[in-house]
C-alpha cells in the first residue's frame, strides 16, 4: 500500500472511532457500498422506499446530497413540479406559524439537491428525502416538519455505510458483481473507500448486476465475501431495464430500441455497464459518449450532443437527463429507466417490524 492510500485509511479508521453515533426514535435502514460509486445505490433506495410504502411503512430518505448547492437541511422536491409533492404533510418549518408553508430555505429542487436526490424526488412522489450532510439532524429535521406516524416511521440512508455520526438498524452493503473491489487498493490507488475487513459490519450483502456476469464468478465472489464476512445473508440482484422516459416526463416501450440507430451518452462512474445494457435491448450504437461521473452539463454540452447525433434518437440515464433538465434538449431524447430487481426475502428481512 502506498504512503497515500496508507494516509487514507489511516484517517477513515480514526473518523469512525471518533464519532459516537446517535439514535433517530425510528428504524434506520442503511444502503451504501465500501467501493467509489457504480454499484446501482440509487435504484436500490428508490425500489426499498416504494417496497416500504406497499408494507404499510412511512419512508423518509436521508441523503447528504452529492455535489449540490444547497447544504440542508432542506426537504427535496421534484424540479417537474410547482408544488412540493409532499406538500401535504409538511408542517411549519421553525419561526412560522402553523399552516404556513415552508420557505424556499427548507426547500431545494433539481441540482440544488444533487443528481441522486433530484431523481429520487421525480421517482418517488410523496416520499419526504431530506438533504443534510449530518443525516441525524437530517432526521431531526424531518420529524420536526412532517407529520408522520412514529410507528410507521422508516429513514433509509442513502450512501450510508461510511456515514458514522448515526446509528443504523441495518446496514445493506451493495457489491456490483461486475467490478466487486477494483484492485483491492484504498483510495486514490485504488477504488476503495475502506479495506475489505469493513464487509463485517454489513447485516445483508447484495451483489448487483449479476445478470452480467456468470455462476463462477458469483461463487468466486461469495468465496472473498466469507473470508470477512461468514454471517450475513448474500442475494443477489439485477438492475433491470423498465421504460424509456422523455424529458416531458412520457414514457415509451423498450421495443423503441430494437434494431434502432442511436447515440448515447452518460456520466457513470461505470458506463459500460449502461451500454451493454443497451446492446442488450437491440440497440444499435452508432456513438457512445462518456461524460465523468456526477458531470455538471451546460447548454453546450447538449448542443454538442445534439450536433454528434446528427438526427438519430439520443439515449442516456435519468441521472444524466435530471441535470440536463433547464436547457434546450432535442426532442428526440430519452433516458433508459432502470430498476432494481432483487429476491422477495431480501425485503421480507429488513422490513420484519421486530427489529
Amino acid at each position: 500500500m502506498g504512503l497515500l492510500s496508507a494516509l487514507y485509511g489511516l484517517g477513515v479508521g480514526c473518523k469512525r472511532f471518533l464519532v459516537k453515533p446517535q439514535r433517530l426514535p425510528a428504524k434506520v435502514i442503511s444502503v451504501g457500498n465500501i467501493t467509489l460509486g457504480g454499484t446501482g445505490k440509487t435504484p436500490a433506495v428508490i425500489s426499498i422506499a416504494e417496497e416500504a410504502k406497499k408494507r404499510g411503512f412511512q419512508p423518509c430518505i436521508l441523503t447528504r446530497g452529492y455535489k449540490g448547492k444547497v447544504k440542508g437541511p432542506c426537504f427535496i422536491i421534484s424540479a417537474n413540479h410547482s408544488a412540493s409533492p409532499v406538500g401535504a404533510g409538511l408542517c411549519a418549518c421553525p419561526g412560522q406559524p402553523q399552516g404556513v408553508a415552508p420557505t424556499k430555505k427548507y426547500i431545494c429542487t433539481g441540482l440544488d439537491a444533487g443528481d441522486e436526490p433530484a431523481l429520487m424526488a421525480e421517482r418517488l412522489e410523496g416520499t419526504p428525502i431530506v438533504k443534510c450532510a449530518d443525516r441525524y439532524k437530517g432526521g431531526q429535521f424531518a420529524i420536526s416538519n412532517f407529520r408522520f406516524e412514529l410507528p410507521n416511521l422508516l429513514f433509509i440512508l442513502d450512501d450510508g455505510f461510511q456515514h458514522w455520526r448515526l446509528h443504523r438498524d441495518i446496514d445493506i452493503l451493495l457489491i456490483d458483481a461486475t467490478n466487486p473491489f477494483g484492485n483491492k487498493r484504498l483510495f486514490p490507488e485504488g477504488r476503495l473507500r475502506e479495506p475489505l475487513s469493513s464487509m463485517k459490519r454489513a447485516n445483508l450483502i447484495v451483489l448487483t448486476k449479476t445478470d452480467n456476469v456468470n455462476s463462477k464468478t458469483i461463487s468466486m465472489l461469495v468465496q472473498e465475501i466469507r473470508k470477512h464476512n461468514s454471517d450475513a445473508p448474500v442475494y443477489r440482484a439485477s438492475h433491470k431495464p423498465a421504460a424509456l422516459i422523455k424529458s416531458s416526463g412520457e414514457s415509451a416501450d423498450l421495443n423503441f430500441l430494437r434494431n434502432r440507430k442511436i447515440f448515447a451518452f452518460a456520466g457513470l462512474a461505470n458506463p459500460s455497464h449502461f451500454k451493454e445494457t443497451l446492446i442488450s435491448e437491440g440497440a444499435d450504437i452508432i456513438n457512445f459518449k462518456t461524460f465523468r461521473d456526477h458531470y455538471s452539463y451546460r447548454q453546450r454540452d447538449a448542443d454538442k450532443i445534439r450536433s454528434e447525433a446528427a438526427g438519430s434518437d439520443i439515449i442516456t440515464t435519468e441521472k444524466d437527463l435530471v441535470k440536463l433538465r433547464g436547457f434546450q434538449l432535442p426532442n428526440n431524447i430519452f433516458a433508459l429507466r432502470i430498476e432494481f430487481s432483487v429476491e422477495e426475502d431480501f425485503y421480507n428481512k429488513i422490513f420484519r417490524r421486530e427489529q
